[in-house]
């Protein structure tokens, strides 16, 4: 639980941060909507894909677990890419690029936590 909680503060943090500096480069009220939207669901996102692969620890199969985060977050891109964009009206380069930017970055903080 420790380290759940404390990758749930950092991954809040750096989605934030990313959040931050993405609205200064798309400066529209469309696209900072788009952008906090984007961050809300990729925060959400990264928490369970991070809580499936620290519960793989256990069984000695971490990479499984990751591989499976890493196949959800496909996943969350595409439907996100495909379905939601058109459907809340989101201009598509800010929320995609918002959204894959902090995948990325939150997936290359999260082994930092594995072993907490």
């Amino acid at each position: 639980m420790k380290a759940l909680a404390l990758y749930a503060g950092t991954s809040l943090l750096l989605t934030a941060a990313v959040a931050w500096v993405l609205g200064l480069v798309w400066t529209s009220g469309a696209e900072h909507r788009a952008i906090l939207v984007s961050a809300c669901v990729a925060w959400v996102v990264q928490l369970f894909a991070f809580a499936v692969a620290r519960m793989s620890i256990k069984s000695n199969n971490v990479m499984a677990g990751w591989g499976l985060g890493a196949l959800l977050r496909l996943a969350v891109l595409a439907v996100y890419g495909l379905v939601i964009v058109k459907a809340f009206g989101l201009p598509s380069a800010a929320a995609l690029v918002s959204l894959a930017a902090i995948f990325f970055l939150s997936t290359l903080v999260e082994p930092l936590f594995f072993n907490v």
